[in-house]
């Protein structure tokens, strides 16, 4: 897009593009929360605290100027794409509480697109940013540049441009700010060839280095790119070939798991980063009209069904029970055996752990994380379980950005960790907090009591587009548009 191009969005942008008519939205004040009637004054406050840390570590942790978000604090780490994503996502929901103003959540959203907009796009091995609108896994902090050799992601992709299509539906004044904010998330989105990520079509590749080309794997079956193929079906300018939907549900395994029948996928993480922009209850695709139920109940069957298993508990871990569980990607003490407890166990440094139909992985760790995610689909049960990890484990899980990024009361022995630390007669802690699972904390309770960026997001042109394109009906998606 030249100069000249980008003014003329800018004009457009003034009068509302980007589906929202500009000035007409509803945030001159922040929006009703608390709307689920059963929380009681002590789970509200709770909720209130966590929500409120977690997004301070997107506040205080993301730079400033460019907007890039760090994978993790407070290890030196790089930037995650992924996590500005998530990042994105936060600010309104900031202003929505009242911690910060509406002005400074828009300067801050236009400094990261404008950021993402000007960076360099080449097919070079490095001092670039990304390439034919995608961008790469992670990015050199003060730079903004690709980290070392990784891969040039479709999902980090997609998980950006969820918060980038939020942010374009949420500022929605007539003010030069928010209509900059609307045309460059807009140009942003439109600027990324899905079509060229599908080397073996209809399926979307993992991703691109300039040193290997395409990674050998494409994305297929019950994950967290949902999302990606929604957005890749709603491109107006390079959308995904027919059939990616079909290609990509084909690879679905559907069973049952601790009673409960659901498309399986074993961390809780494929169940909620999708969830965290999508709204889908009561709208339904091929095969959830098959099956009778949405994927908002399946992503509540599979959250019912790990917390079952922790409770029957298998492998006999430590504290595992009704109020502890959780398995998902996320940090780990060290990689190898050791002896805790009386029983020589195995542990993994990162990883993504799970159970369900497919597999189990467990070594113990459990991540607020799973819980914090699945609050819409199950609070019931995540509310009283994130309440009872703070009170049971205090400091050492519970800190200046809310919950760290794992635990494990299994691993009580006198060991040398590669992570976080051991506090004597309580466990293993995770020193670190990490933005993608600071993100689903955050967002998916503000969608348990306010639904903000499911309702923000039913009116995002975009994602209505990829959403009929991929087959779904029914809902909210009937009204959507009209």
């Amino acid at each position: 897009m030249n100069r000249a191009l980008l003014i003329l969005g800018l004009l457009l942008a003034a009068v509302g593009a980007g589906g929202c008519p500009a000035g007409t939205g509803t945030r001159g004040r922040p929006a009703a929360l608390d709307t689920v009637t059963t929380l009681g004054v002590p789970e509200r406050t709770f909720l209130d605290t966590l929500q409120r840390r977690t997004f301070d570590f997107f506040w205080e942790r993301s730079d400033s100027v460019m907007g890039l978000t760090p994978d993790r604090w407070p290890t030196r780490s790089f930037v995650s794409v992924a996590a500005v994503g998530f990042a994105l996502t936060a600010y309104p929901i900031g202003v929505e509480h009242g911690w910060i103003t509406r002005e400074q959540a828009a300067q801050r959203v236009e400094n990261t697109l404008q950021f993402f907009w000007t960076a360099r796009q080449d097919s070079v091995a490095s001092g670039i940013t990304g390439y034919r609108g995608l961008f790469y896994h992670f990015l050199v902090p003060e730079s903004g540049h690709r980290f070392e050799r990784v891969e040039l992601s479709t999902i980090d992709t997609a998980l950006l441009m969820g918060g980038v299509l939020f942010c374009q539906s949420w500022f929605d004044r007539a003010e030069p700010r928010e209509a900059r904010i609307r045309i460059l998330a807009d140009s942003l989105y439109r600027r990324v060839d899905w079509r060229w990520a599908q080397v073996r079509p209809p399926g979307i590749s993992h991703g691109w280095t300039p040193e290997s080309g395409f990674l050998e794997w494409d994305y297929r079956g019950y994950n967290e790119a949902m999302l990606l193929y929604l957005l890749a079906l709603g491109s107006p300018t390079h959308p995904a070939t027919p059939g990616a939907w079909s290609f990509y549900v084909g690879g679905y395994r559907w069973g049952s798991f601790q009673g409960e029948e659901h498309v399986g996928f074993p961390p809780l993480f494929g169940h909620h980063y999708s969830h965290l922009w999508v709204d889908f209850r009561g709208i339904r695709d091929s095969v959830m009209n098959t099956h009778g139920i949405d994927y908002f109940e399946n992503s509540r069957r599979a959250t019912v069904a790990q917390q079952r298993y922790a409770i029957a508990n298998p492998h006999g871990f430590e504290g595992y029970g009704e109020h502890l569980w959780g398995l998902t990607a996320c940090d780990g003490p060290l990689s190898g055996k050791v002896t805790t407890r009386g029983r020589e166990r195995q542990f993994d440094t990162y990883r993504a752990r799970g159970a369900s139909i497919d597999y189990v992985h467990d070594d113990g760790v459990i991540a607020p994380t799973a819980a914090g995610g699945s609050v819409p689909f199950a609070p019931e049960i995540c509310v009283p379980t994130l309440i009872a990890m703070r009170e049971r484990y205090g400091e050492p899980l519970f800190g200046r950005y809310g919950f760290v990024d794992a635990f494990s009361p299994e691993l009580d022995a006198d060991v040398k960790v590669q992570h976080g630390h051991i506090v004597r007669g309580v466990g293993w802690f995770d020193t670190d907090y990490l933005g993608i699972d600071q993100g689903p904390i955050l967002a998916m309770i503000e969608n348990y009591r306010s639904g903000l960026v499911w309702r923000v997001m039913r009116r995002n042109p975009h994602l209505v587009r990829g959403l009929r394109a991929a087959g779904f009906t029914g809902g909210w998606l009937h009204e959507a548009g009209k």
